[in-house]
C-alpha cells in the first residue's frame, strides 16, 4: 500500500502509511509528526498517531484544506524509516505473581511453559508503543512473543485494577485506571500511566520503546502500588 492522504472531515485528514503496523512504520509516523510540527506550526490543532496512520486536525480559521493537503505532501517527502528516531526507551517495573496476575497460569498452560518462563519471556524484549487509546494512557504495545500470546477473555472482567499488566493476542498493555477489561492479567505496575495533574500527563508516547522489569511485592508497595 502506497502512502495516501484521505479526507477525515472538513478540518481533518488521515495519512495512511501502510496496511499493517511495524517498527519501521511507527518510525515513519514519528518522523512525519516532527516534519508537520516544523513545517506547519500555527495551523495544526492536533495530531493523533495510530498503528499505521496519522490523523491531522487543522484550524479552518487559519488555512484551507487545499493548503493543508499540499503541506502534508511536502512533509512526507524523504521520510526514511531507517534513519528516523526510535523513540525513548522507558522501563516499567512489574510485580509478577499469581497474586497480582490471576491469568499467569492460563498463559503458561496455553504455551505449555512454566509461569516463570512466561515472566521471563515478557521481560526479554522491547515493545513499541503503537497507539494510545481505549482510555487516556492506555498504550498498545507490540509485538508480543508468540509463545505467550493469548486471546482476549470470552467474558470481560467488570473491574480490572489500575496498573494491571495484561496480554491480548500479540499485544501487551498496562491499564491506566480501574475499568472493565477482557485482557489476560499477568502482573501489576506501580507507575501511573495517566495523571492529569502532571505534565506530561502520560509517561509514554507513540513511538517510544518499553521494557518491563520484575520487582518483588515489597518494592511494588514501596513504589506506591496497590493490591
Amino acid at each position: 500500500m502506497a502512502m495516501s492522504i484521505e479526507v477525515a472531515g472538513q478540518d481533518a485528514f488521515i495519512v495512511y502509511f501502510s496496511e499493517q503496523a511495524s517498527p519501521q512504520v511507527s518510525s515513519q509516523i514519528q518522523a512525519a509528526v516532527a516534519n508537520i510540527n516544523a513545517q506547519m506550526a500555527g495551523i495544526i490543532v492536533d495530531m493523533v498517531p495510530s498503528y499505521a496512520s496519522l490523523l491531522v486536525i487543522f484550524d479552518l480559521n487559519k488555512t484551507d484544506p487545499f493548503a493543508v493537503r499540499h503541506g502534508l505532501k511536502q512533509a512526507m517527502v524523504g521520510l526514511d524509516a531507517e534513519s528516523s528516531g526510535s523513540g525513548e526507551l522507558i522501563t516499567l517495573p512489574v510485580y509478577y505473581s499469581e497474586e497480582s496476575g490471576p491469568d499467569l497460569h492460563v498463559i503458561a498452560e496455553c504455551g505449555n511453559i512454566s509461569i516463570d518462563q512466561v515472566i521471563e519471556i515478557h521481560q526479554q524484549q522491547e515493545y513499541r508503543v503503537y497507539a494510545i487509546g481505549f482510555a487516556p494512557g492506555f498504550a498498545f504495545l507490540g509485538q508480543l512473543d508468540e509463545r505467550i500470546a493469548a486471546p482476549r477473555l470470552s467474558t470481560p472482567r467488570e473491574k480490572v485494577p489500575r496498573g494491571a499488566v495484561a496480554i491480548a493476542d500479540r499485544q501487551t498493555a498496562v491499564y491506566p485506571s480501574q475499568s472493565p477489561g477482557g485482557w489476560n492479567l499477568i502482573g501489576l505496575c506501580p507507575t501511573r500511566m495517566f495523571n492529569p495533574e502532571q505534565q506530561p500527563t502520560m509517561p509514554v508516547k507513540v513511538g517510544d520503546r518499553i521494557r518491563f522489569e520484575a520487582i518483588d511485592r515489597h518494592r511494588f508497595l514501596e513504589l506506591g502500588g496497590e493490591l
